[in-house]
């Protein structure tokens, strides 16, 4: 399962202000099925996966009690992140 809290809710509008359009299935997608998992930040966990030709989408999330709960998300440079694959 995977719950959204309200700051993650928010950022879709905020990233739709900037004509970057991500859905609630873009996000599930890159937490079920990432690309990378960049676990340094723990007990936050960033799942990283190719979001268009030039950018990779990261959601930080963390999980409790067997729910993984998004906290954030953004839009990242590949050019920034890919040596982390």
């Amino acid at each position: 399962m995977i719950h959204f809290t309200k700051h993650a809710l928010e950022k879709f509008a905020i990233l739709e202000k900037y004509k970057v359009y991500v859905s609630k299935a873009d996000i599930i997608e890159a937490v079920q099925n990432p690309d990378f998992i960049d676990d340094s930040r723990r007990p936050l966990r960033i799942a990283q996966r190719d979001f268009d030709n030039a950018r990779v989408l990261r959601v930080v999330y963390k999980e409790e009690l067997g729910v993984k709960v998004v906290i954030t998300f953004y839009p990242g440079r590949k050019n920034q992140y890919e040596k982390r694959k």
